[in-house]
């Protein structure tokens, strides 16, 4: 789903992202020092991998799905 967000900083996008979703998924190792991820309304799962390839990261969804349900508001759940 295209939701035209491209372009926006971390922030106004966990921002728009707290409005319409319940975790956040991401690959950008950064945004847990540059954020205050313990005042959103939604959990954050950030991904570790080598690289964004679907081969390397496919193997890894069990795993991303049961960060999703341990993510709670406020929280960063971290898959390598």
């Amino acid at each position: 789903m295209e939701m035209g967000w491209s372009g926006l900083k971390n922030g106004q996008l966990l921002s728009r992202a707290e409005k319409e979703f319940d975790t956040f998924i991401t690959m950008d190792g950064s945004m847990p020092y540059q954020q205050n991820l313990k005042s959103l309304s939604l959990g954050v799962v950030l991904i570790k991998a080598k690289s964004n390839r679907r081969v390397v990261l496919e193997p890894m969804m069990g795993r991303v799905s049961e960060a999703i349900k341990e993510a709670a508001p406020g929280t960063l759940v971290v898959v390598q």
